[in-house]
């Protein structure tokens, strides 16, 4: 009986839940209140591989498990992978393992560690990156996007346990063929980085950015690109202007968050944020008003100025489109604003990230004379950090006085 009569031999017959094709080197099956059904067979390298067959027709579920296992031979003597997933499915199913293991109490207990890690940073950087498209490249972008969700650079101890959870992730995936193990994946490294200066701006390369934003906004192709970037030019101007961190204390503003601070006749924006360190008052240079200003007529706002705004204690966040919709992706905003501006990497070549513009407010304001622990209070640090970050720079600064 040729394989084809073997796979149509059972047409007729009733449905059952486990059916072997090539003398037993593929199984069809059907799980517990399942539709479709499902096939399994054993890889060169020794590991199984499962797939659904895409159909819940017996017949032909036996037709596709057989072009599924001539084709994976196909790709396996080719040198490919079998198959594709997203870093997030694996992610997910591995930390599903590790929930098991740890419920059976034979888990360790870094998994704890590991199940945050993944949660935290890997999934909402990797997660939509096939798992065998991670390159090199990527894996430096996301040490810089961690750094700017950290608000520093990570310990040698938080990156050996991320490298670790993220390696756990990328086992799985070999052992599930959808990376040979032969090929070469880009790993992250455990070893805790030299301090080194923090990427900023200098006064004419924030000049040279403003003058590009415009250019930038006007080649958008798409009108929601557009969008994006009219918020994303605010948000930079913002975060330039209070020293504020990204993400953490930015995103959540509400517009019922400002204030007016008088002292005698006039009058500074004072702005309430809450991040790592609790909550605090800051004051926003005066150019902050005037984004906001632009905002609120963008956003077609019913009120005609910032002082209408403030009176009104509008209870909406500020950094949202016209349609109320918060954007997600504002590093990758500003990574392409600084990628298109030739700004992206700083005279040593690291790369510049949103949190690069902290670190531009608080290099700015050393070299304008205020005294680190005033800094301190607003970024909502402590001296040491300042110290630790920025004291270097000071005698540079200050070099006419010292001089």
């Amino acid at each position: 009986m040729s394989n084809l009569q073997f796979l149509f031999a059972g047409k007729n017959e009733q449905p059952f839940t486990n059916s072997k094709l090539l003398n037993g080197k593929i199984t069809v099956f059907k799980r517990p209140n399942a539709k479709p059904w499902q096939c399994r067979f054993k890889l060169s390298n020794g590991q199984w591989h499962t797939t659904t067959t895409g159909t819940d027709d017996l017949a032909q579920a036996r037709i596709q498990a057989l072009a599924i296992y001539e084709t994976t031979k196909i790709k396996l003597d080719a040198g490919l992978a079998i198959s594709s997933k997203t870093f997030k499915q694996l992610a997910l199913e591995e930390l599903a393992n590790m929930t098991r293991a740890l419920n059976a109490s034979v888990g360790k207990t870094t998994y704890i560690d590991y199940t945050q890690a993944i949660n935290k940073y890997l999934i909402p950087f990797f997660g939509k990156y096939e798992i065998d498209k991670i390159t090199f490249e990527v894996i430096a972008d996301f040490e810089s996007w961690r750094a700017a969700e950290m608000g520093k650079v990570p310990k040698a101890s938080t990156k050996k346990n991320h490298a670790s959870a993220y390696n756990r992730v990328i086992a799985l995936a070999r052992n599930k063929g959808l990376i040979l193990q032969t090929k070469a994946v880009p790993l992250l490294d455990a070893r805790g980085a030299k301090s080194v200066a923090r990427p900023a701006f200098n006064e004419q390369e924030i000049d040279a950015m403003m003058t590009y934003i415009p250019i930038w906004q006007k080649s958008s192709y798409t009108e929601r690109t557009a969008q994006m970037r009219i918020l994303g030019a605010a948000y930079v101007e913002f975060l330039l202007n209070t020293g504020v961190r990204h993400s953490t204390e930015s995103l959540p503003l509400r517009w019922k968050h400002l204030q007016w601070h008088w002292i005698g006749a006039k009058k500074y924006l004072r702005i309430w944020v809450s991040g790592k360190t609790g909550p605090r008052y800051l004051i926003a240079k005066h150019e902050v008003i005037e984004v906001f200003e632009r905002l609120i007529t963008w956003q077609c706002l019913p009120y005609d100025n910032l002082n209408a705004v403030i009176d009104a204690k509008l209870d909406r966040l500020i950094f949202r489109l016209p349609n109320g919709e918060k954007l997600s992706n504002m590093e990758n905003i500003f990574r392409n604003l600084m990628i298109r501006s030739k700004l992206r990497d700083d005279p040593s070549g690291l790369h510049r990230t949103l949190y690069s513009l902290r670190h531009t407010y608080a290099t700015l304001a050393l070299a304008k004379g205020v005294d680190i622990h005033t800094l301190a209070r607003q970024m909502g640090t402590s001296v040491k950090m300042i110290e630790n970050h920025y004291s270097k720079l000071t005698p540079m600064m200050s070099a006419e006085d010292l001089s």
